[in-house]
């Protein structure tokens, strides 16, 4: 298994714990984490690793990811931390909140060429650089040339359009855990990113009665889905709009109330992950590797939750 020539194997459950810890401390880089790891004792006494053994080299990290999208260890273990939450009695069987961001790829305007490989044309200035002026541009006839699969996307009217990823959530009620985390083209429908994201949790025994969502997910078919799999709809509402299946006997209750009361703390989710978590922008190329870091991220997000009740139910 392990070779007898070449540069010493690593295990991999260090590389792992090392993209865990990554997340948790709000490491800009795996440089700067190779960097720390030569005078940080927490790093090493978590990583195994005694104070005169040999620091990671970042190369070893570019091997990991392949490996750990290639296997989807990032997924499972995910998802064996939300199980520990469950033996824990942590999670809401019964109530779920979805919602959806947009996280920045690491691509930049300047990268967006046509799909066809037409250069564009030169300024008249002859500095050399690219005129843009009058040129229709769109995902439909131009990509980005450093990250494909990023899409250009605007969060609302007047917002700056970047080339960014969707990122949607799935939590449960009860604590505000993070169950399911999905990575998706920015332009594709939050309410389709949604179906996917139940579909995935009927699969691991997850059957909610009901879903908190906003506005967003006010569409026709999407409500009908819900329906369709005895899901209440707890879905703010767009005002004149309906859609069979949410009206005012759902949004008149005392648990719809409740619901829209719960989702906020999606916000939360969303917060860490982006400020502490390191997915505000991603630091990968491709949907697979950022996804394999959104795993990461939201199993860190959900062990410091865990953690953090424990001790309360202690101090109770």
């Amino acid at each position: 298994m392990y070779s007898s020539v070449g540069r010493p194997s690593i295990p991999p459950e260090r590389l792992l714990k090392a993209q865990l810890l990554i997340a948790l401390y709000s490491v800009r880089s795996d440089r700067q984490f190779c960097e720390q790891l030569d005078y940080n004792i927490l790093f090493r006494w978590f990583l195994d690793m005694d104070l005169e053994s040999p620091t990671l080299d970042q190369s070893n990290f570019s091997r990991l990811r392949e490996r750990l999208v290639a296997t989807d260890v990032a997924r499972r273990f995910f998802d064996e931390v939300v199980n520990l939450a469950r033996k824990q009695k942590l999670l809401s069987s019964d109530h779920f909140t979805m919602d959806g961001t947009l996280i920045d790829a690491w691509a930049s305007f300047k990268s967006f060429k046509p799909k066809d490989g037409t250069p564009p044309k030169d300024g008249d200035d002859g500095t050399g650089m690219v005129d843009f002026k009058g040129e229709k541009r769109s995902n439909a006839t131009h990509q980005s040339t450093t990250d494909p699969e990023s899409r250009l996307m605007r969060k609302g009217n007047g917002q700056p359009a970047k080339f960014s990823y969707g990122g949607h959530v799935l939590m449960e009620n009860r604590n505000g855990l993070c169950v399911d985390i999905l990575i998706t083209e920015s332009t594709q429908a939050e309410h389709r990113a949604a179906r996917q994201l139940l579909t995935r949790a009927r699969r691991r025994h997850i059957h909610p009665k009901t879903l908190g969502a906003d506005k967003g997910y006010h569409v026709k078919e999407f409500v009908g889905h819900l329906r369709e799999h005895l899901v209440r709809p707890h879905i703010a509402r767009i005002k004149d709009r309906k859609a069979p299946g949410l009206d005012g006997r759902t949004t008149r209750t005392k648990g719809y109330r409740v619901s829209q009361r719960k989702r906020k703390r999606v916000e939360e989710i969303f917060g860490w992950l982006k400020t502490i978590g390191g997915l505000r922008k991603t630091r990968f190329i491709g949907q697979a590797k950022t996804q394999m870091a959104a795993f990461i991220s939201g199993a860190a997000y959900n062990l410091l939750r865990i953690a953090k009740l424990s001790v309360s139910e202690v101090k109770a």
